[in-house]
């Protein structure tokens, strides 16, 4: 029997709905972050600078990206004989086929990886967090306080607390109550989602709820603790935390690592963030190419001007062509005189020349307002838009587009416009 002191069971199956066309082939934690990275190097990365060398990755919606991009865990040096990292998908059992109702239930059905390694504390995390932590010092601190559950906490402001999942403690950190998003709250101090666990304690609390429907942490694991008496401790981190939700805080997010002094360092040699990198040739500058205050990938090549902007791997920019405040992820290929402003451009998109993107008065969006907004204009992956149009704000394109889905070859603020087939 192998024993470690600690696993990490790392929750990466959420669709990520509020990312739009970003993940509607592919999970949030998979989406491209920072050029070179994805949303769940960061976690994975913590796990190994942290010294937890065993994670279970859950996976479920449109796992295939995410698969290939983990593959046996070698970037993150997760590739062990013993422990390493590990895809969990849903599986079809001898009874049933059961996907994945909840964040307990799908901890709970997989029971047996858990129990193969015998440990002592199981750290639970979500795929879809940008931040740095160390694992460890939480690990202190639980151990410490002798408790049977530890909670990772950040103030946040107190208009804001309504938002969370709210603790409330005592002087000692000990946790003495919790609110799920609470009208008038009584305390800052937000859940991250991110628990220690005594192994004891979190399987009897799996075993005993198993059959909640949607088993969920927040809802039943954590109160069922509680009740029972267990000693439950609220963890505060007050390190850079973003919860890249929505795309305008995914576009924030990106904006920031650009900072003269970011708040969040990819640079920093004693915290590695790991990934998995394409053999790609280095980048090159047109000796008429302008770069600004951005962050290029690997094997892309600018011709033309790029000022505030993200730029992700084996991207082309052409002559000509301004891009500003935008985020372009891989192998996207930009034509000649185009003009984007404020935009994030998926993988593998043909934007031929002479387009402008994010022009005129911001109008709402016409399907999802509660997607596409701020002004940004979103353009899903292997997308096509054809040479000479103009896109207005907060608009979203989807699809190999022609120039006949332009009227007047413009496409207005707020229009919507997803070809057919991709859905």
């Amino acid at each position: 029997m192998v024993k470690k002191e600690m696993i990490a069971m790392l929750l990466a199956g959420g669709q990520g709905s509020r990312l739009g066309v970003f993940t509607s082939k592919v999970a949030k934690p998979a989406v491209s972050f920072g050029s070179k990275y994805r949303i769940i190097d960061f976690p994975l990365s913590n796990c190994i600078n942290s010294g937890v060398d065993t994670v279970g990755v859950l996976t479920q919606y449109q796992p295939l990206r995410l698969n290939t991009h983990i593959g046996i865990g070698i970037p993150w040096d997760l590739d062990r004989n013993i422990g390493g990292v590990t895809v969990l998908p849903p599986y079809e059992k001898s009874a049933n086929s059961e996907w994945y109702t909840g964040t307990a239930n799908a901890i709970y059905q997989n029971m047996d990886y858990m129990e193969s390694f015998n440990p002592e504390y199981v750290l639970i995390l979500s795929g879809d967090h940008i931040y740095k932590m160390d694992y460890e010092v939480m690990l202190d601190f639980h151990k410490q306080n002798g408790a049977e559950v530890t909670i990772a906490v950040m103030p946040v402001p107190m208009e804001e607390a309504k938002r969370f999942g709210i603790m409330i403690t005592d002087k000692d950190r000990k946790i003495v109550d919790f609110e799920e998003k609470p009208a008038n709250p009584r305390s800052n101090l937000a859940s991250m989602g991110i628990y220690i666990f005594n192994w004891k304690t979190l399987k009897e609390a799996l075993l005993t709820n198993a059959e909640q429907p949607g088993l969920d942490f927040g809802k039943h694991v954590i109160p069922y603790c509680h009740a029972k008496g267990a000693p439950l401790y609220a963890y505060e981190f007050n390190g850079y935390w973003k919860d890249v939700g929505t795309l305008n805080s995914y576009w924030e997010a990106n904006m920031e690592l650009i900072d003269i002094v970011p708040e969040f360092n990819l640079y920093e040699e004693y915290w590695k963030i790991y990934t998995r990198s394409e053999i790609l040739p280095p980048q090159y500058l047109a000796s008429d190419s302008v770069v600004e205050r951005s962050i290029i990938g690997e094997g892309s090549e600018i011709y033309g001007k790029v000022y505030n902007s993200v730029i992700g791997c084996g991207v082309t920019i052409g002559a000509g062509t301004v891009v500003r405040d935008s985020i372009v992820m891989n192998e996207t290929h930009i034509g000649s005189n185009c003009e984007l402003y404020k935009a994030i451009i998926a993988e593998n998109v043909e934007i031929n020349d002479d387009v402008k993107l994010g022009v005129g008065e911001e109008a709402e969006n016409e399907t999802d307002p509660h997607i596409y907004n701020n002004g940004i204009v979103a353009v899903g992956e292997k997308s096509v838009i054809p040479r000479g149009v103009s896109v207005g704000k907060n608009s979203v394109i989807f699809g190999v587009t022609s120039a006949e889905d332009y009227g007047n070859g413009a496409l207005p603020s707020g229009k919507t416009l997803i070809k057919a087939g991709d859905k």
